[in-house]
């Protein structure tokens, strides 16, 4: 397998730590979004769609984060990912889809790229955008965490699955842009639970061979 990823997609972090999780090997090749390698004819001929990750497994090329993890999860069914019940499992989607779907797409590069260069937003309003919608996301989990009967050490149970490997992203993230995290006590407690598991910590950002040494 071979994993398209940059250190610093959320996304790409949430398939790190599920081939992590399985104990799949894979080769990572750098997309620096940055540098706008995710334009090359080269990556659009694997992906026409410019963003990461992209994971290529024999002749298939897998798209958008959820869907890889849940093919990884299919494939290489041990550890399993979602719970065995219809209940659990959409749960654990829904946790999942805030950071996913809801919070992250709207502070990634091609948005913030827009807002300061179409819009003309000043970095001070792009960093106050940053900081609602990724609070909001957080806010969301937490509150979901917090009055769930079946949070447990992680998001759902006492086994990491699919919405702690979404959350841990987004409190690295939330981090990184400068987000108060005391608001999110629960969603906190499973973070760090999360992170004394090697397959969290290996697959944090600042663990990838593309991070900058100067960052």
């Amino acid at each position: 397998m071979k994993l398209f990823s940059y250190w610093r997609s959320l996304a790409s972090f949430r398939v790190r730590i599920a081939l992590n999780l399985k104990g799949v090997p894979c080769d990572i090749e750098t997309i620096d979004l940055l540098e706008g390698d995710q334009f090359r004819d080269s990556y659009l001929a694997v992906n026409p769609q410019p963003v990461v990750p992209t994971l290529v497994d024999g002749g298939t090329a897998l798209f958008q984060s959820l869907a890889i993890v849940e093919y990884l999860d299919e494939t290489c069914p041990e550890p399993p990912l979602l719970p065995a019940d219809p209940t659990g499992r959409a749960r654990v989607r829904g946790i999942a889809q805030i950071a996913s779907s809801d919070s992250h797409p709207l502070i990634v590069p091609r948005i913030r790229k827009y807002l300061t260069e179409d819009l003309e937003l000043s970095d001070e309003q792009l960093a106050a955008w940053i900081r609602n919608w990724m609070g909001a996301g957080l806010a969301a989990m937490e509150a979901h965490l917090a009055a769930g009967s079946d949070t447990g050490t992680f998001c759902h149970g006492d086994r990491p699955g699919l919405a702690d490997l979404c959350l841990v992203p987004q409190v690295v993230g939330s981090r990184m842009f400068g987000c108060r995290m005391d608001p999110y006590p629960t969603a906190m407690r499973v973070f760090e639970t999360c992170m004394a598991l090697d397959a969290f910590a290996d697959a944090h950002p600042t663990k990838q061979p593309d991070f900058p040494s100067d960052a």
